[in-house]
């Protein structure tokens, strides 16, 4: 099942709000977010945004951000109590995030609190019944533990300083996960998730991704990993249908030594120390494949044997007569 991604519109700081237009917004399939940067904007108009909330799904939202010099007051969110989608973005501090345990119709919730004080705050009980979850914690260490308890949660982007990794196993129902500044922790927990098909690898630091064993994981980004050099694992994704890999200077090789039948889309931007890709024969359903600013040499990769599926390749090195070259070889050689 490819992750459907909604055209978000944003509202930012309204004075009043146009009921018909946000409503018209959300019967289009988009998703509609009231946002505000600092309490002077938000003063009066709370209540008004609470009642879109209580008879419009999560695709209708909040948002609090910047509050630049301030302190969010989560108090605030007692005026939004029937809020389904919230997001606490881009703040410098909070207090009295205790005031979550009030939202009740809680599914979606962003925290991005760059000095989030409570490296607890997974335990307050509304979450445990969240659908959608982004998380971040740069100075707390944020206690995992608590994902034992979150058994409706599908999606789940969390990082930085984190304990109980592990418990991300016990989210059954996950079929979106990425891992954002999260370094050397080992993986095993990945190997429980029997509904995961997203999964990316955001920054942080870490070898190889071998823990991860056979899996039903439809696409896989690894971006800007430091010390990443080892994908000799890659064929234990035979779900695999598309493979990101960016920024990975310390990567010399990627092949493909064993059959992947379900492979699709193959992009490998920024990874300078690249020479080898091989195996392309292994790959019968690959269709689009883009291999921009590596060291791999075109003329030695395009005159191996590739699959008959192919028909959109794109290779870049950003030297320009080379690139003005290798794009009339593809042309002549029939790919878009």
């Amino acid at each position: 099942m490819r992750k459907i991604w909604k055209k978000r519109i944003l509202i930012n700081n309204p004075t009043l709000l146009d009921r018909n237009l946000i409503e018209r917004d959300l019967h289009d399939g988009n998703q509609v977010i009231i946002q505000f940067s600092h309490p002077d904007f938000y003063g009066s108009i709370l209540e008004e945004v609470d009642e879109l909330c209580a008879r419009w799904d999560e695709d209708f939202g909040v948002r609090f951000y910047a509050h630049y010099s301030l302190s969010f007051d989560c108090h605030t969110l007692l005026r939004i109590p029937h809020v389904k989608m919230l997001h606490l973005d881009s703040l410098t501090q909070a207090h009295n995030t205790e005031a979550l345990a009030k939202l009740d119709h809680l599914r979606s919730l962003s925290i991005g609190i760059y000095e989030l004080e409570n490296s607890e705050i997974l335990g307050i009980d509304t979450l445990h019944s969240l659908n959608k979850l982004n998380i971040i914690s740069d100075k707390k260490t944020l206690n995992l533990q608590y994902f034992k308890e979150f058994s409706d949660l599908e999606e789940l982007h969390v990082g930085g300083k984190v304990k109980n990794l592990d418990a991300i196993g016990y989210l059954e129902n996950l079929n979106y996960l990425a891992l954002h500044s999260i370094s050397k922790l080992p993986l095993h927990c990945i190997n429980r998730l029997r509904k995961l098909e997203h999964l990316r690898i955001l920054l942080g630091g870490r070898e190889h991704i071998h823990e991860i064993e056979e899996n039903t994981i439809e696409n896989l980004e690894i971006t800007r990993v430091r010390g990443f050099h080892d994908l000799t694992n890659i064929t234990a994704f035979q779900a695999l249908k598309r493979l990101v890999i960016e920024d990975q200077i310390q990567l010399k090789e990627i092949s493909f030594n064993q059959e992947m039948k379900a492979l699709e889309e193959l992009s490998i931007r920024n990874c300078k120390g690249l020479t080898r890709l091989t195996g392309m024969e292994q790959l019968p359903l690959l269709h689009t494949l883009r291999i921009l600013k590596t060291a791999i040499d075109f003329d030695s990769f395009i005159h191996q044997k590739l699959p008959n599926s192919l028909s959109t390749v794109e290779f870049a090195t950003f030297k320009s007569k080379a690139d003005r070259e290798i794009q009339q070889s593809l042309a002549a050689l029939g790919f878009q």
